[in-house]
């Protein structure tokens, strides 16, 4: 009797269940009627080149960056993802944080890395410490210096600019005289102009800016790990370079590090940050730098390009920068030897100031240099560059850096561009 009474309702729900699907289908025909013809109405179609597998070259990056990276490296970013803001990922952040402390050679707690490429530490570093009104000096010796200053224009700063020509350096002497002229809150300074593949001494300049109560600001972006450099001892306020020089990693990080007189600075301001993604009040807490238990949510960092950067600073760990910047050293004395070999003149006629990662070359008389890269290119499937902003049309640049840094590709590219000077049209004038 039981089971008869379970049949039966077990009936009287299937059929009502029938006849609620029924009615449900029957009202929800029209809407599926019309997706329907919305999805079949699509105007455009996929593209035919999402339609093909990706395809990269293989390129011996011999220019001023991105350089090639290594196995260990791109094994590091292919690892599995995982999020954000997982205990796991704040170690990582914390092990990248201390490297870079290691590469600055400094012991700054206001160390973190940017998610984006070096503009966006450059930037990170003129919107925190610069309010709308104040003076800003920059060294202008190539694009960087022009950078920095269209930058702190766009923000509202007064700035005033010390130019050289391409090539050129400034004194201390100099430095102070416009320091003391312009009563700046930032002097801001390119320690490695790729542009013109200078390296610009520093001592000294640290303690001018600090004796005239102003904040010095160093871009490392082409010279961190092949070019000596000591945040703490040479007393620079803010630092930042770029992850896809010689420290290899590929572009998307950009390390910077601010002392206690950048901190005081920024975090007493009358206005806030231009900018919400690079406001150092946010990003201090995302990198667990303000001190407090609880990191916040500020924005999605590149947990991949973090992975990568976390590696390439364990390798230059692992070597030492002693031996880093030794090698740097010798292979660029080794590519110059080759390049007057070749009866090529370099750029920058005083060894003790050329940048030991990117060798700037005077174009050779007679020649287009865009022939002779294109040449190269086509090939030797090797990267060389041409100038950047104020040195275009001046100079050809050859980067050798971290895992480039090798006089086995020294010679290759010594090859190449005695085949592309054998091989490429000069004209008789």
């Amino acid at each position: 009797m039981q089971r008869a009474l379970f049949s039966r309702s077990a009936l009287l729900a299937h059929q009502a269940a029938a006849t609620l699907d029924s009615q449900l289908a029957a009202r929800s025909a029209p809407l599926l009627h019309r997706l329907d013809r919305s999805m079949s109405t699509v105007s455009i179609p996929p593209p035919a080149c999402m339609l093909r597998p990706l395809e990269v070259p293989l390129r011996y990056l011999f220019g001023p960056g991105p350089s090639n990276v290594p196995p260990r490296i791109l094994a590091a970013q292919g690892r599995p993802i995982i999020g954000h803001l997982h205990p796991e990922m704040y170690e990582i952040m914390n092990d990248i944080k201390r490297g870079i402390q290691y590469i600055f050679q400094t012991e700054n707690n206001m160390t973190i890395a940017m998610s984006g490429s070096g503009h966006a530490a450059m930037e990170c570093a003129v919107f925190n410490t610069v309010e709308p009104g104040e003076s800003v000096l920059v060294g202008i010796n190539g694009i960087w210096g022009e950078r920095v200053a269209e930058i702190a224009e766009r923000m509202g700063a007064n700035v005033h600019r010390m130019v050289k020509t391409p090539g050129g350096y400034f004194s201390n002497k100099e430095i102070e005289q416009a320091i003391e002229k312009h009563k700046p809150v930032l002097f801001f300074l390119t320690h490695g102009e790729s542009s013109a593949g200078l390296c610009h001494p520093v001592d000294g300049i640290g303690d001018i800016c600090r004796k005239h109560n102003c904040l010095f600001l160093v871009d490392t972006v082409a010279s961190l790990g092949a070019a000596p450099i000591f945040m703490d001892k040479q007393n620079i306020d803010i630092l930042y370079t770029g992850s896809q020089k010689a420290l290899n990693a590929p572009p998307g990080t950009a390390p910077i590090s601010f002392n206690d007189r950048a901190c005081h600075k920024m975090f007493n301001r009358k206005t806030k940050p231009v900018s919400y993604l690079f406001d150092m009040t946010c990003l201090s807490n995302y990198w667990g730098c303000d001190g407090q238990l609880a990191r916040q949510y500020h924005h999605t960092g590149p947990v991949s390009g973090f992975f990568a950067l976390r590696e390439s600073l364990a390798i230059v760990a692992e070597k030492g920068l002693e031996e880093s910047w030794k090698k740097h050293k010798e292979v660029a004395a080794y590519l110059y030897r080759g390049l007057e070999d070749l009866g090529l003149k370099l750029f920058i006629p005083d060894r003790d100031l050329r940048l030991p990662s990117v060798t700037t070359i005077a174009i050779p008389e007679g020649y287009n240099w865009r022939e002779l890269l294109a040449y190269i290119m086509k090939h030797h499937h090797m990267e060389m560059t041409g100038g950047l902003g104020p040195s275009m049309g001046m100079v050809m640049r050859i980067g050798l850096m971290g895992y480039n840094c090798e006089k086995t590709n020294a010679d290759m590219a010594l090859h190449a561009l005695a085949d592309a000077l054998k091989n490429c049209k000069k004209s008789k004038a």
